[in-house]
């Protein structure tokens, strides 16, 4: 087989398993510690894989990766560049994972799905989903920054927030590094009360496969048991 026919096959495979099996990305920051390690230059590489949604609805304890809302998206800033070429060299190689997507995409913890409403108020044990605790075993303990606790409480994650009722179609989101996350909590005032809809998901969150002493699995515990 010549070398462009192979090129040309390598790339459109690359698609194929890109737009509909799942790719790499890099965890940029700290917001899923400790399940997903995220340091500037080190975070954690990990596989988010699509096929398990095509055959069942995302879950309370699912680890999800998702395109940012408006809200979400203040202070995003594009990674291509302001050459016409480049740009659409950028934009092609994003076609087969080349190149990161052009989007503000995050990645954050399933709390509570459409219909069902979460709280955290005074006195709550846990994050409450329809006036039950959710496990919260895989929070980081101790917090990374005290809490207020006129204001929160560390069993909340930081400030007291709800009752909401999450919109059909949509889900609320939370960082398991609590004190350190911007998550739903903090996008409550906009459009969408903070939570983000089925359709902006781009996976779930499988395994870390990057660097190879963190090479593992992603657990998604059933959270509301």
């Amino acid at each position: 087989m010549e070398i462009p026919a192979v090129v040309i096959l390598t790339l459109s495979l690359m698609f194929v398993i890109q737009t509909f099996l799942g790719r790499l990305y890099v965890i940029p920051s700290a917001s899923m510690e400790p399940t997903l390690h995220g340091e500037s230059g080190s975070g954690d590489r990990i596989l988010v894989q699509k096929v398990s949604y095509y055959f069942s609805d995302p879950e309370p304890g699912d680890v999800v990766v998702f395109k940012g809302t408006d809200s979400w998206n203040t202070g995003f800033v594009s990674n291509r560049s302001n050459n016409t070429f480049i740009r659409g060299m950028q934009e092609v190689g994003s076609w087969v994972g080349l190149v990161p997507k052009d989007e503000n995409t995050l990645v954050k913890r399933i709390i509570a799905e459409g219909g069902q409403t979460v709280s955290c108020q005074a006195g709550d044990p846990a994050v409450m989903v329809d006036g039950s605790p959710i496990d919260q075993s895989y929070v980081l303990n101790p917090p990374t920054y005290p809490v207020d606790t006129t204001t929160g409480s560390e069993a909340c994650g930081g400030d007291f927030f709800g009752p909401l009722t999450v919109p059909e179609g949509h889900y609320f989101m939370m960082g398991d590094n609590r004190t350190n996350s911007l998550d739903s909590r903090a996008h409550m005032g906009d459009e969408l009360q903070g939570t983000i809809p089925r359709e902006n998901f781009r996976g779930k969150v499988s395994a870390v496969v990057f660097p190879l002493s963190r090479l593992g699995g992603v657990d998604d515990p059933d959270i509301q048991r």
